[in-house]
């Protein structure tokens, strides 16, 4: 199907139709997992703090697969955008068998230096938090939380597929079955309700991890229920080899975004282990604000990947003026959508973090957190954006260096020195991390405007 040449004045309709079933999707995921960490908060302190850090730690895993099916997927967008079916099946092929490898890699360094990873967050100083019993939690968490991942892959590569055929309902459906799953089973096997086994940290594991299988169920037989509307599905594995010279074009340009996105979740990860030097109540203060901030940033996440999507459908039909004309739009757009944004999360911070079963310190780092992260969610949404549009013409290799190149050079290095050799306090290290990102804001605007991201990968 061609890609249609619409009025400019239809973009911001064409990307919330994309974006919206995302933003239902991971909203509803995320409340969930607000309701989770409310639940896991209630057991503990040192149990909400091992949960936080092993979720730092398959955040990881998560972008790497993200990352991994994210540059085939630019091909994907614009094979439908020219209208090449066998193309787009072509491309799902290969994603398969990249979630698949990924997949088998981070299972075996959770396996091998899982225990170690979680060791990292762990030597900050803390009177009121054991580590002990904060490590075996999490060590106990995470063995669970590891069989789930080949169930995440695959609606992974189901679920991006679908998108960038302009079909964003089934994910959504599939994700809202899951996060109900989750949330029943949470309440089940946490506390040990209704004949339940009271399991506590476990049974957050458990219910997650039934959760994705019963995601995948559904986005799977939802899909292949209607191959006549998605018609790259028709005899998928009838074989899942890939002509070679498909993978290696797509794998040569993809390859910068798997990097990417898999050191950019490092340097995030690494920037929070750098923020425990000052103790573990940072930790426990940054959970509680990645909780709320999580719920609502969805809006400008869901608005990025729809930017990327729409842009590459242009770019595929050789639209060049209207990908550009569209792409700067929907960047401002994104923007201010997001003060509105701030203003509810700056209207929570005193009030959300009263919600946790913690010290009162804690509570006060929370409140803080909340109120830094939100000031610069404007500034977010502008630059996510911005790095869809770069990444939706193939470059992905200025990609690269633009945000996890900049992530590790500016971000981590100015957050070692800063947490290391200062005396300042977490939060205005904090402020001076977020403060950064104007400079990378302004790096990529010149680089839109240089038009150098106008290619078609799909002639």
């Amino acid at each position: 199907m061609k890609y249609a040449n619409k009025n400019q004045n239809s973009i911001y309709k064409k990307a919330l139709i994309l974006a919206v079933p995302m933003m239902i999707q991971n909203g509803i995921t995320n409340a969930v997992g607000l309701v989770d960490n409310l639940m896991v908060g209630s057991l503990g302190t040192e149990q909400m703090t091992a949960v936080s850090i092993v979720g730092q730690l398959i955040f990881v895993f998560n972008l790497a697969i993200f990352g991994g099916l994210s540059g085939p997927g630019i091909y994907s967008a614009q094979y439908f955008g020219k209208g090449d079916i066998d193309g787009v099946r072509k491309i799902f092929r290969l994603k398969f068998w990249i979630g698949l490898t990924c997949t088998i890699l981070g299972t075996i360094v959770f396996i091998l230096f899982g225990k170690n990873l979680i060791n990292l967050y762990l030597h900050g100083n803390s009177e009121e938090i054991d580590k002990v019993k904060t490590l075996d939690f999490g060590m106990s968490y995470m063995w669970i939380m590891i069989i789930g991942f080949i169930f995440f892959t695959i609606t992974q590569v189901y679920a991006s597929s679908l998108r960038e055929t302009g079909e964003s309902i089934k994910p959504m459906i599939a994700g809202i079955c899951s996060v109900a799953t989750d949330v029943v089973l949470n309440y089940l096997l946490i506390y040990g309700k209704y004949g339940a086994p009271k399991m506590g940290v476990r049974g957050a594991a458990v219910a997650t991890v039934i959760a994705r299988f019963v995601e995948m169920t559904v986005i799977i037989t939802s899909a292949h229920l209607r191959t006549d509307k998605h018609k790259f599905l028709k005899n998928i594995y009838r074989t899942l080899k890939v002509p070679k010279n498909v993978a290696f074009t797509v794998i040569k340009k993809g390859f910068p975004i798997f990097i990417n996105e898999f050191s950019w979740a490092g340097g995030i990860a690494v920037l929070t282990q750098c923020y425990s030097l000052r103790g573990l109540e940072v930790i426990a203060g940054m959970n509680i604000s990645n909780a709320i901030c999580n719920l609502l940033n969805v809006v400008f996440i869901a608005m990025g990947g729809a930017v990327g999507i729409i842009i590459g459908q242009m770019l595929g039909a050789s639209q060049y003026d209207e990908a550009e004309k569209s792409a700067i739009k929907l960047m401002w757009f994104t923007g201010t959508i997001c003060i509105i944004l701030t203003a509810i999360l700056i209207s929570l911070s005193g009030i959300f973090p009263k919600a946790y079963d913690t010290t009162d310190i804690v509570k006060r780092y929370g409140t803080r957190f909340i109120i830094i992260t939100a000031a610069f969610f404007p500034l977010q949404g502008f630059l996510n954006s911005l790095y869809f549009t770069l990444r939706s013409g193939g470059k992905t290799l200025i990609t690269l260096f633009f945000d996890s190149g900049y992530t590790w050079a500016v971000a981590v290095t100015l957050a070692l020195i800063l947490c290391n050799l200062t005396n300042l306090s977490i939060f205005t290290i904090y402020l001076i991390i977020q403060l950064m990102d104007i400079i990378k804001v302004i790096i990529g605007y010149i680089l839109i405007k240089k038009k150098i991201w106008l290619n078609n990968l799909v002639v």
